[in-house]
């Protein structure tokens, strides 16, 4: 986040800047679709190692995100993020820059080309195909370098430092944790009486925005990452923000090697669970929802459902692994968050 922008939006994150936020992109942005799900399915449809234990009856919606503009959440708070820029005249000639695993990019380039901005993306090579298709697609000028995300990042950065463009973040700053925290609010609005919502985590802009705002509505946040890309529940057993190896089916968009201190800040603040989750149960997570209800979604996305699925495991008092289990009567938000993703890897349920 660079001095301007701290100068003029300040660089903590509260409630008031979601609906700032929510002022701004309405009108702007597809409002989310909440479909409820049958008690009891989940696990009943799951394939995996789930044992003979009962599940308990609690209710379910999914919040169906992936059918925003640009396939993802990030639409939101890339909104957001020039909106607030356009109305404080800080736009530059060389328009805006962004490093993404794919997701943000696109929705940097869109927003972008709404407001007849140039825009940069910088993306590492993992970055799926189809993203990068749809980056050009939205005239953004895209440039692949390295492996992963801070690779990408470092690049990015001398871009804008160089070019004078603005630098956007793909989840480190307060108008995109805004932006995405806006989706909470239309899940409290679609659902009353809602105890908690699952969302996946990666670098933590969405898990900040959504905790944020349901902190304020007094709803539970379960924070679910991949075992291998655990920047936030490393940052809560460290007690700080620390560098994590990533390796993981879901690595395309969760692949941070640490969280920011926006994201710590708000799982610190808030009832928040941090639930880890094997790539096994991800991949199988993301196939069932394909097989029962064709939707096809990222692994990303599917890393939020799978702590509904995952096996239980042994887990401590902060940064817990293992499975989230609802308790009784439980109302519960999946948010199913992009869905920018190849689906030709998805198995023919006759198939499996």
């Amino acid at each position: 986040m660079s001095d301007r922008d701290t100068d003029l939006f300040g660089n903590d994150l509260t409630y008031d800047d979601i609906k700032a936020a929510t002022d701004r992109t309405t009108g702007h942005i597809r409002p989310v679709t909440i479909a409820p799900v049958a008690p009891g399915t989940i696990r009943a449809e799951h394939a995996g190692p789930l044992g003979d234990r009962r599940e308990k009856p609690y209710e379910l919606w999914f919040a169906l995100e992936f059918m925003q503009y640009t396939g993802s959440f990030k639409a939101r708070g890339a909104q957001n993020f020039i909106q607030a820029h356009r109305e404080a005249g800080t736009l530059p000639d060389a328009g805006v820059t962004i490093a993404s695993g794919g997701n943000a990019g696109l929705a940097c380039a869109w927003a972008a080309q709404q407001q007849g901005v140039r825009a940069t993306v910088f993306l590492p090579s993992v970055a799926p195909a189809v993203k990068i298709a749809k980056l050009r697609g939205y005239g953004a000028d895209v440039r692949m370098v390295g492996a992963e995300y801070a690779e990408a990042l470092e690049a990015c950065e001398e871009f804008a430092a160089s070019s004078g463009a603005l630098a956007a973040h793909a989840y480190d700053h307060p108008l995109i944790a805004a932006g995405a925290g806006t989706l909470m609010e239309e899940i409290h609005a679609q659902i009353p009486g809602l105890d908690t919502v699952v969302v996946s985590v990666g670098g933590g802009g969405l898990f900040a925005g959504v905790a944020t705002a349901a902190r304020h509505h007094k709803i539970r946040t379960v924070a679910v990452e991949p075992e291998n890309c655990r920047a936030l529940n490393a940052a809560l057993e460290a007690g700080g923000p620390v560098d994590v190896p990533v390796d993981s089916v879901a690595i395309d968009s969760l692949g941070a090697r640490r969280a920011t201190a926006l994201a710590l800040r708000a799982a610190r603040e808030n009832d928040i669970r941090s639930v880890l989750v094997p790539d096994g149960e991800i991949v199988r997570a993301r196939q069932s929802l394909w097989d029962h209800r064709r939707v096809a979604v990222e692994h990303a996305a599917a890393t939020a459902l799978a702590a509904l699925t995952a096996p239980d495991l042994a887990n401590g008092p902060t940064a817990q692994g293992g499975g989230y289990r609802p308790r009784d009567g439980e109302r519960v938000a999946v948010v199913l968050c992009g869905a920018n993703t190849d689906p030709s890897d998805l198995v023919h349920p006759a198939e499996n």
